[in-house]
């Protein structure tokens, strides 16, 4: 919508801030990005986000609306003249749900395990991480992408993970392309869309930011 005030606070190496990149670059919609300070948070942060005090958070003629997943939708349903991120098909739509939330509940907690744990709680981690990634690529099956024909909700939830696998692979010592050959196949896919390889970060970067977390929790 011309016109639009679009501000998104975020922070560099958020898989969550990713998400919403991927969806207002998918949209076409053109926004300023307010990079936060997460050790030193500002007063437009606490403002924006008063609740959760979390980053990311779209900021929409001056409405702020949080938590990525619900900012998707809310793109999704804002901006909705382009690329539909969610089916029209209710059965549909609670699937993608389903598995965003999947996502949400597993790729995120047990990376952050893997990544801040030694030991039989990282084996463990490890474990279900590679059993998580198997069950998304059992629900992706032969299709190019998780809704189907076009890239999607579910696609946007996942996809910023895969930056963040190298620092999980490297710290846990363990490989996901050879457990998940189709999943990474299809990461690799998705990265020759414009709006996904623009959205995602260096890799090497993410890890070199994870290392310095764990040397914070003198983990290192």
């Amino acid at each position: 919508m011309a016109g639009d005030q679009v501000t998104l606070l975020d922070f560099w190496s958020s898989p969550f801030g990713m998400r919403v990149r991927i969806a207002l670059a998918v949209k076409g919609v053109k926004y300023e990005s307010s990079e936060q300070d997460l050790w030193n948070k500002g007063a437009l942060y606490f403002q924006m986000n008063p609740v959760h005090k979390k980053i990311p958070v779209l900021v929409h003629d001056g409405k702020p609306i949080c938590e990525s997943l619900i900012i998707v939708q809310y793109i999704d349903e804002v901006w909705k003249e382009k690329a539909p991120l969610l089916s029209s098909d209710p059965y549909e739509r609670a699937q993608s749900r389903f598995w965003a939330d999947f996502v949400d509940k597993k790729l995120y907690e047990l990376g952050k395990k893997i990544c801040t744990t030694k030991g039989e709680d990282q084996e463990a981690a490890k474990k279900d991480f590679i059993e998580s990634l198997k069950l998304l690529e059992g629900e992706l099956g032969d299709k190019p992408y998780f809704g189907g024909k076009t890239l999607g909700y579910v696609d946007v939830a996942l996809l910023p993970f895969y930056c963040w696998f190298y620092a999980y692979e490297t710290i846990g010592n363990f490989n996901i392309e050879a457990d998940c050959p189709k999943l990474i196949a299809y990461c690799k896919r998705c990265l020759e869309k414009e709006s996904v390889s623009k959205s995602l970060k260096d890799p090497q970067k993410v890890f070199d930011f994870v290392v310095m977390l764990r040397k914070k929790l003198g983990l290192e």
